[in-house]
């Protein structure tokens, strides 16, 4: 359970770094972080990187596309 809460902390702190103006690049960058966030994390843990990548991407996508710039901005895209 301790690796669960260890990934769980990992993945929530990535993908909250969401940037972008606009729901849908808060949405892509912050799926991008969680993703390796994610997969990084689970590796270090011992647990499977696809699924803590994939896990990463889901987390980071929403939370990219639910919060504001106000609350986390970490200026444009790069893809921009």
């Amino acid at each position: 359970m301790t690796k669960f809460k260890n990934i769980t902390f990992i993945i929530a702190l990535v993908a909250l770094a969401a940037c972008g103006h606009d729901k849908g690049d808060r949405a892509i960058s912050g799926a991008g972080i969680g993703a390796a966030a994610g997969g990084i994390g689970a590796a270090v843990i011992g647990a499977d990187p696809v699924t803590g990548a994939a896990v990463g991407a889901a987390v980071g996508g929403v939370a990219g596309a639910t919060t504001d710039e106000d609350d986390v901005d970490l200026g444009d895209p790069v893809w921009k």
